[in-house]
């Protein structure tokens, strides 16, 4: 029987976690995320094409942090190592582009993420995109972004005030999850839900079988 092996993921994400356990044996994976969270930002960014080749740096830049800390502690990494990040794209009625990461610390108010979802979210579509960075052991590295369309509808938004009292846009990129109480204004998505959450499964694990990480008949 192949022996593979263990698989650190680079990231604080409980959902990234769920997510990779789906493919990967609970017991072969490392939680290691970045010791430095300081990333690039994306107000640079004018279109899609840029959100994607950002999204990749960041990616491959936490995946590059993570193996710089093993290799400090370690004499040689046997690990596989994979990072993720995960942003929203939208589009306002008025034209305005706009990359939604996480939302800033608000009152409970919070006139930012309220400002998203009226401006950018209502009655409009955005996209959700994941850039995956893998690295095996012996060094040999794939890359790539998903992205998934996400309509959401006008019809409960008048439950908005509820959704902004609640602790949920915290921490959230795009100040939501689509998995919690933000899908009460989801009509439907095109594409990956599992992207939305953080960490497309169908990418991730062509991935993983690209590298020859996991067996093609697990799972």
């Amino acid at each position: 029987m192949a022996t593979f092996p263990s698989i650190v993921l680079a990231s604080r994400s409980p959902r990234r976690l769920e997510l990779l356990s789906l493919l990967v044996p609970a017991d072969r994976i490392v939680v290691h995320p970045p010791a430095n969270s300081d990333e690039p930002g994306f107000d640079d960014c004018r279109n899609v094409n840029d959100v994607e080749h950002r999204l990749r740096n960041i990616a491959a830049m936490k995946r590059r942090a993570v193996r710089n800390e093993l290799r400090q502690r370690y004499a040689a990494v046997q690990s596989a190592i994979l990072s993720a990040d995960t942003t929203i794209v939208a589009e306002s009625s008025a034209g305005e582009f706009a990359v939604l990461g996480q939302p800033p610390i608000e009152d409970r108010s919070r006139p930012v993420v309220r400002r998203w979802f009226e401006e950018f979210y209502f009655a409009r579509s955005h996209l959700a995109m994941t850039a995956v960075s893998l690295e095996a052991p012996d060094g040999r590295v794939i890359d790539g972004v998903a992205a998934t369309t996400v309509h959401m509808n006008r019809a409960k938004a008048d439950w908005l005030d509820w959704y902004l009292s609640t602790a949920e846009p915290d921490g959230k990129a795009g100040g939501y999850a689509i998995q919690g109480l933000a899908s009460v204004f989801i009509d439907r998505i095109e594409g990956s839900l599992s992207n939305v959450i953080g960490l497309p499964l169908e990418e991730t694990r062509e991935m993983l079988l690209g590298l020859d990480l996991i067996d093609p008949a697990s799972r």
